[in-house]
């Protein structure tokens, strides 16, 4: 069998499963209350979206030098662990605030659950995928990450299933502690594979691969400063955000506009999830499974951007981005559902790959200050441009124009970094090729 052929080979079925299992709780489990979360943003409109993020990216720059430390000075068998517990707690601790509603207004419960989701999600599949190029090489990473990461889009789309056929009989409450429960099932797949990769896993024989990784708590977003490779995947996690962040905040006011009660809003994020999932499993399924280990995350990233820019292209020259063009769904969450569903389905499982050729100390803490407080920012700075750029006059069709210009940028980065690693490897502090 070809190392190439993107199959599962003999010894790595156990972990695999496991692997997917996992994937799709924290997936599921993130997908159950996104709606909830949605709602909630689209009853204020987007204009207040760049508060949301401002707290979001607060809090995530907060906790990544937490987590750094964390992986600094304990072992991956306890670290991991740590950090899906403390998420069950908070969901837990949550249920009595949506069943009372007197314990805390509204609004001040929507932020601060917006912002605690939000922190939630990238916490969660960031640490996934850092535990994944962990437990994985990378010619492994090349031909298995497209297969589980079908397991997080079954997750995100049973979520969002869920929700749509649960909220009206249990209400939002109860919700959360479903998402909880599935957090539960993602713990104890983390333990499992903790005691595979000790016995089978192909680093197991590298020096402390599963040990403290050392260094300072700021490591990783000294990282993303001084090492080129970094740098580099920083810039283009920003520009992909900004495809995303612009057609999020597009259908967040076209929601606002058109729905006027609560479920209404949820029962319309959800089927813009649901959608957009189901084109990711798709992807995963038929182009990335395919292509990512015969022709490398290089050409990956590239597909991606150019389908981007091509449904960019149809909100722009639409004559009513906000009419129903297919399926009842107006061109802005046409957008939406297919450059996030594409995102997801080819862009992710390419970025994460390359992860699996750096040192132990980027997989966890460079990884992780990209993936959160640089991702945060990235909002930050988006939603807020975007209301400055509003009251030049800028509307849908430019804002659109925009993600495409975003689109051009994040290909050559991404091709740039990609062609980097497959052809000379990252290089560590001490000199040394991951």
């Amino acid at each position: 069998m070809s190392k190439a052929s993107g199959r599962v080979q003999g010894g790595e079925w156990r972990a695999v499963l496991l692997s997917f299992v996992y994937f799709f709780s924290i997936l599921a489990a993130y997908y159950v209350i996104r709606p909830v979360r949605e709602q909630l943003s689209a009853a204020v409109g987007s204009s207040q979206l760049p508060w949301f993020y401002g707290a979001t990216f607060v809090v995530s720059l907060a906790l990544s030098p937490v987590f750094a430390a964390l992986v600094s000075r304990w072992p991956r068998r306890i670290v991991m662990p740590v950090v899906y517990v403390f998420f069950i707690a908070c969901l837990l601790a949550f249920v009595p605030l949506f069943g009372r509603q007197e314990l805390l207004s509204p609004r001040t419960l929507g932020i601060v659950f917006f912002v605690w989701v939000s922190v939630f999600n990238l916490f969660v599949v960031s640490v996934f995928w850092s535990f994944m190029s962990d437990i994985w090489d990378a010619e492994q990473a090349r031909r298995l990450f497209p297969i589980i990461a079908v397991a997080g889009t079954l997750g995100a789309v049973a979520g969002p299933a869920l929700t749509r056929t649960l909220v009206g009989v249990i209400g939002v409450a109860p919700l959360l502690v479903v998402s909880a429960t599935l957090l539960g099932v993602a713990l104890v797949c983390v333990v499992l594979l903790g005691q595979w990769a000790r016995v089978h896993g192909a680093r197991r024989h590298e020096a402390g691969h599963e040990d403290a990784v050392g260094g300072s708590m700021w490591d990783g977003l000294k990282q993303i400063f001084s090492d080129p490779f970094m740098r580099g995947m920083a810039i283009l996690l920003l520009l992909a955000d900004g495809i995303g962040t612009v057609n999020y905040a597009l259908v967040t006011d076209y929601s606002g506009a058109t729905f006027v009660d609560a479920v209404a809003r949820t029962r319309f994020a959800a089927n813009v999830d649901l959608a957009g999932n189901l084109l990711t499993m798709a992807t995963q399924l038929l182009v990335t499974r395919w292509l990512l280990p015969r022709k490398g995350p290089a050409l990956v990233i590239l597909v991606w951007a150019l389908a981007s820019i091509a449904v960019l292209m149809v909100v722009v020259f639409s004559p009513d981005p906000h009419a129903p063009l297919l399926a009842g769904m107006p061109a802005v969450a046409i957008a939406l559902i297919v450059s996030r569903g594409l995102a997801y389905g080819m862009a992710e499982p390419a970025r994460h790959s390359l992860y699996s050729r750096v040192p132990r100390s980027v997989r966890y803490k460079g990884q992780n200050a990209v993936d959160t407080a640089v991702w945060r920012f990235g909002d930050v700075a988006i939603a807020s441009g975007m209301n400055g750029l509003r009251t030049l006059g800028v509307a849908t069709g430019g804002f659109a124009s925009l993600s495409a210009v975003a689109a051009v940028a994040a290909a050559t980065i991404g091709w740039r970094l990609a062609r980097r690693v497959e052809i000379g490897g990252v290089r560590a502090t001490d000199g040394s090729v991951a």
